[in-house]
C-alpha cells in the first residue's frame, strides 16, 4: 500500500510537470500613446526592427481596436471587460457612480486570477494606472510578481515623480536591487526576465504582462538615441504621411479605396513654416522616434532572452498600444526643457499625431479611428503556423484575456473570493490565428462622451455627449470621410440602439452627474492630468 501511494505520487507529479511544459508561455506587451502607424510593419519610417521580426514569424490585424485612453485600455486588458465594467470608464478618478470609480471593482478578475489555477506563474513590470491610489495593487490582484509604477511614465531615477514598487514593497529609485542609472523602457524587460527566470526555477510556464511607459509623454530619451534621427523628419507631416500611406497599401495595411483624412485646418502645412520651426518640430518627433526605436529594442532584448533560455517558440506573445497618437499640448507640441533630462516636458502635439495615426482621424480620447486603432502582433512559433500574414477580422482589448484563456487550457471563472464576476465580454482570437471568422454581436466605445459602436462593417460614431452621431462603411470608408447617416437612417437607428442597450448593460449610465469626463473631452489642446 505504501508503494502504491509512492507510485501515485510520482506519477502525479511527473503529470504535474508534463502539463506545465505542454502549456504556452504568455507575454501581453503594451505600449503606451503609439500611433496605428508607427512601427515599420504597420508603415512608419522609424526602424522598428525587432517589432517587425515578430511580425515576419507571425500575424499581423489590422482591425484591432483599443479604448482611445490609458486606464480604460488597460482595465479592459487585464479583465476581458469593457472598461466600465471593471469600474475604470475614465482615469482613477472618484466620479460616484459604478462605471466610474476609477479603480477594479470585486466583479472582474485579472489576467493573473484567472492563470493562477491553472499553474501559471504569474508577474507585471512597468505601468499599472487601474487604481493603486486606491489601492488596487498588481500584487494584491493576483501577480506573483510585479515591479510597477502605479500610474505615470517617468524614465529616469534622478525624477522626483518616478515611484516604483517591488513586490509591493515601495522602494527608492536608487534601490540597490535596480541597475545603476536605468532607463525604464529597459528596467521593464530587466525584471521581466527576472521573473522568467523565477517562473522557469518553479517549473512552471508563465505569464508576464509587460506594460511600457514609451512613448508616452514626456518624451525623454539618451542624447545619443535622439542624435541618431536629428533632421529625418524634416521633409514634414504632409510629405511623411503620403509616404506612410503609400507603404501601408504596399504592405496590405490599408486599402486602396480608403481616401487618407485631410490635414485638420489647425495643423500648419509644413512649407508654409520657417527653417528654425521645421527644425523644432525634427527636434520634437526625433525624441519620439528615439523612445520608439529604444522600445523596439527592449522587445528584442526580451525575445533574445526568451531565445537564449529556449522559450521563444513555446511563447505566444501579443504586442499592442493602449491609444492612437496623442494630440495633447496642440498643434504646436511641446518642448520644455532638455529631453534627456528627467524633468523636462516634451510633447509631440496634434501636428505630429497627424503623421502617427495615418491614415485615420483624429487622436487619443476619440472613438474615431484615429484614437481607437491599434496594431497587434501576434508571435507563437510552436502555436501559429501562418507566418508574416494579416488578419483583418475586427478584433479588441476584450479578446485578450479570452485568447490566453484558451490557449492556457484554463477554466473561466465564475467567481472570485466568493463573489460573482461578471461573465466576460470578448471571443478567442485562436480561430484568427487560422483566419477563421470570430463570431461576435458588436464592438462598442465610450470615452468622456465620445462614443462609438461597430456591428460587421458598419460603424457609429460621435464626438462628445451632444455631438451628432454618424455612420460610416468601414469596408470602403475606414478613413470615416463619408457620413451615411442620413443616407441610412434604418441602419443608423439600429446601431444607436445597440449602443443604448449596451451603455446600460455595461455600467456606461448612469453617466457622472458632474460631467467631469465630458469636459475634459477638450484636454487635446492641454496636457492631460495623468
Amino acid at each position: 500500500m505504501k508503494y502504491s501511494f509512492t507510485l501515485l505520487l510520482v506519477f502525479s507529479m511527473l503529470c504535474d510537470q508534463l502539463t506545465a511544459a505542454e502549456k504556452p508561455n504568455i507575454v501581453v506587451i503594451l505600449v503606451d500613446d503609439m500611433g496605428f502607424s508607427d512601427l515599420g510593419c504597420y508603415g512608419s519610417e522609424i526602424p522598428t526592427p525587432n517589432l517587425d521580426a515578430l511580425a515576419n514569424g507571425g500575424l499581423r490585424f489590422t482591425q484591432f481596436y483599443n479604448t482611445g485612453r490609458c486606464c480604460p485600455t488597460r482595465a479592459a486588458l487585464l479583465t476581458g471587460l469593457y472598461s466600465h465594467q471593471t469600474g475604470v470608464g475614465h482615469m482613477t478618478e472618484n466620479q460616484g457612480v459604478p462605471g466610474f470609480e476609477g479603480r477594479l471593482n470585486d466583479k472582474c478578475a485579472t489576467f493573473a486570477e484567472m492563470l493562477k489555477p491553472a499553474g501559471y506563474f504569474t508577474a507585471m513590470t512597468g505601468k499599472w494606472h487601474v487604481g493603486q491610489n486606491h489601492g488596487v495593487t498588481p500584487w494584491g490582484r493576483g501577480f506573483d510578481r510585479s515591479l510597477n509604477a502605479a500610474a505615470g511614465g517617468f524614465f529616469y531615477p534622478e525624477s522626483e515623480k518616478a515611484k516604483l514598487f517591488l513586490n509591493g514593497e515601495s522602494i527608492e529609485n536608487n534601490d540597490e536591487r535596480l541597475p545603476k542609472d536605468w532607463y525604464s523602457t529597459d528596467l521593464w524587460t530587466t525584471f521581466g526576465l527576472k521573473f522568467i527566470d523565477e517562473a522557469r526555477a518553479a517549473k512552471k510556464p508563465f505569464f508576464l504582462y509587460l506594460a511600457h511607459n514609451a512613448p508616452h509623454f514626456p518624451l525623454q530619451a539618451p542624447a545619443n538615441e535622439i542624435a541618431k534621427f536629428r533632421g529625418k523628419f524634416k521633409a514634414g507631416w504632409d510629405n511623411l504621411r503620403v509616404d506612410r500611406h503609400a507603404k501601408q497599401i504596399k504592405l496590405g495595411i490599408v486599402d486602396t479605396s480608403w481616401k487618407p483624412a485631410s490635414r485638420p485646418d489647425e495643423i500648419a502645412a509644413w512649407d508654409s513654416l520657417g527653417a528654425k520651426e521645421q527644425d523644432r518640430f525634427d527636434h520634437i518627433m526625433a525624441v519620439y522616434a528615439a523612445t520608439v526605436a529604444r522600445m523596439d529594442k527592449a522587445i528584442g532584448d526580451l525575445t533574445n532572452g526568451l531565445k537564449e533560455r529556449g522559450e521563444l517558440d513555446n511563447t505566444l506573445i501579443l504586442f499592442m498600444s493602449d491609444n492612437g497618437g496623442n494630440a495633447e499640448a496642440g498643434p504646436k507640441g511641446r518642448d520644455n526643457g532638455d529631453p534627456t533630462d528627467a524633468q523636462s516636458n516634451w510633447f509631440c502635439g496634434e501636428s505630429w499625431a497627424f503623421l502617427q495615426n495615418t491614415p485615420f482621424r483624429l487622436y487619443k480620447h476619440y472613438n474615431h479611428e484615429g484614437g481607437i486603432a491599434t496594431p497587434l502582433i501576434a508571435h507563437w512559433p510552436a502555436g501559429i503556423a501562418a507566418k508574416n500574414e494579416l488578419r483583418k477580422q475586427p478584433a479588441h482589448l476584450i479578446d485578450i484575456m479570452t485568447t490566453c484563456i484558451d490557449v492556457a487550457g484554463a477554466a473561466t471563472l465564475s467567481e472570485l473570493n466568493g463573489k460573482p464576476l461578471t461573465p466576460l465580454e470578448g471571443r478567442s482570437l485562436v480561430p484568427a490565428f487560422s483566419n477563421k471568422p470570430i463570431e461576435r454581436n458588436g464592438l462598442y466605445w465610450e470615452h468622456e462622451g465620445n462614443a462609438a459602436a461597430r456591428d460587421g462593417d458598419w460603424k457609429l460614431v460621435r464626438k462628445g455627449r451632444a455631438g451628432n452621431w454618424e455612420l460610416y462603411d468601414l469596408s470602403k470608408d475606414r478613413t470615416e470621410q463619408k457620413n451615411l447617416a442620413m443616407e441610412q437612417p434604418v441602419q443608423a437607428q439600429k446601431l444607436i440602439a445597440m449602443w443604448d442597450a449596451w451603455a446600460t448593460r455595461a455600467q456606461v449610465k448612469p453617466y457622472p452627474k458632474d460631467a467631469k469626463n465630458e469636459g475634459k473631452r477638450k484636454a487635446g489642446k492641454k496636457q492631460a492630468a495623468k
